[in-house]
């Protein structure tokens, strides 16, 4: 698909889909609960139905409807036949399952779309082998058979916190005590924090002990609750971007002292000199005169193609450092990003671990630029033409449909003129 967005300028309100992440969790905290929850203000993007498809797998009762769902947890995992699993292009849903299917005990298949079975697993590979167990992975699947154990566990901390909130998930259910080392620098801890307390919310402990260790005891139980999802801030990020280039927007709903990493937007606009006002459960931002300022990514990835487009449109030089990890998502978003805009006159470039940009350089457009696959640079590019003098349409476009399907619609709604080609 095809979307040709024009330059607009917006001014409305606007309610963006709820938390992606903590969907992903509060999902599977209920499903491995005894009892029923209902679970509010859901959105059914591509990665959530993965999550979904999966636990109904491991025998949880999932009941969808418009705004929200209905489960009948299954209190103890147990399956009595293999099982494959389709995870779709979520990296969210693939490292989640790992260690909490390792405990039904037999062989356990994973399936994935595009890039997702070539993203390193690496630190559930050398953890199946020193205890023993089986995990292989092949260009389209990853196979696995046994039980991870209680026990002392130690992980990078700059490779990804999916990996850390994986056995966090799945360690309160085994019959002993462990223990999460974390080898610092310790990245993405917020999503951690975020782990921690959406199990809390379903009745299992886990604590950080001190900044690089968490305890976790067994015998635990997941406990059923009625639920509601907090709006995203990784989603929030996108708007707010746009309001603060070229107009004002309230956005609604969000929880102000959220644990979300990628609240980390509203400092990020400050810094930049951003007309931001903080309301009891909204932000209201409007357009202001931005400055460029560095921006450290270590503990907002998912922010970093969007924020390429904030430098871009602010006065001066700015680096985006500790990147790295953007080059193993859906897409190697940094060199997506520096392709793309360079098409529409960016001065950017990169190393492997960082964007430098040039803002306010003459920007291009009637071109057409690429999605890559990649729902976040799609969104991204919307807003970048929304923001500039010429149109631009976006190939591809149809992958916003991974966690943000209603985007283009949500953007007209603001005022932004667009055609589906």
């Amino acid at each position: 698909m095809r979307v040709k967005v024009y330059p607009s300028g917006i001014s409305s309100y606007i309610t963006v889909p709820p938390s992606k992440s903590i969907c992903h969790r509060a999902i599977i905290c209920a499903c491995l609960s005894e009892g029923f929850s209902r679970l509010h203000n859901i959105s059914y993007s591509k990665d959530i139905v993965a999550t979904i498809g999966g636990m109904r797998a491991l025998g949880a009762k999932i009941i969808e409807h418009d705004n929200y769902v209905d489960i009948e947890g299954i209190g103890k995992i147990k399956a009595n036949t293999p099982l494959a699993i389709d995870c779709n292009e979520s990296g969210s849903t693939l490292r989640f399952f790992i260690p909490i299917f390792s405990l039904c005990n037999q062989k356990i298949t994973f399936l994935g779309q595009g890039r997702l079975l070539s993203r390193p697993q690496s630190v559930y590979e050398e953890m199946f082998a020193k205890q023993g167990l089986f995990f292989e992975q092949s260009d389209d699947r990853i196979t696995i058979d046994g039980t991870l154990k209680a026990c002392k566990y130690e992980l990078c901390g700059d490779i990804s916190s999916q990996f850390i909130t994986g056995l966090l998930l799945a360690l309160p259910l085994l019959s002993g005590d462990s223990v999460i080392k974390i080898k610092p620098p310790f990245e993405s801890r917020s999503y951690v924090d975020l782990t921690l307390q959406t199990m809390a919310d379903f009745g299992v402990d886990a604590y950080f002990i001190d900044d690089y260790t968490i305890a976790v005891a067994g015998n635990q139980q997941y406990k059923a609750t009625n639920y509601k999802f907090e709006g995203d801030y990784s989603q929030m990020a996108f708007f707010a971007v746009m309001a603060a280039i070229k107009g004002e927007l309230t956005i609604e709903d969000m929880r102000i002292d959220s644990k979300q990493g990628d609240k980390e937007i509203i400092d990020i606009l400050t810094n930049f000199n951003g007309d931001i006002n903080v309301l009891k459960d909204s932000y209201n931002i409007k357009q202001s005169e931005l400055n460029a300022s560095d921006i450290d990514l270590s503990n907002c990835p998912d922010l970093g193609p969007i924020l390429t487009v904030l430098c871009a449109y602010s006065r001066g030089k700015s680096t985006i450092y500790n990147a790295s990890r953007l080059r193993i998502k859906e897409s190697d978003r940094i060199d997506a990003m520096e392709t793309e805009l360079k098409k529409l006159g960016v001065n950017i470039s990169s190393t492997q671990d960082s964007i430098t940009v040039c803002g306010r350089s003459k920007m291009s457009g009637e071109v057409t630029v690429f999605a890559h696959n990649d729902h976040r640079i799609a969104m991204s590019l919307a807003v970048f033409a929304t923001c500039g003098e010429y149109p631009v349409t976006i190939d591809g476009a149809e992958c916003v449909e991974k966690s943000y399907p209603n985007f283009y619609e949500d953007m007209k709604k603001i005022g932004v003129r667009l055609e589906i080609l």
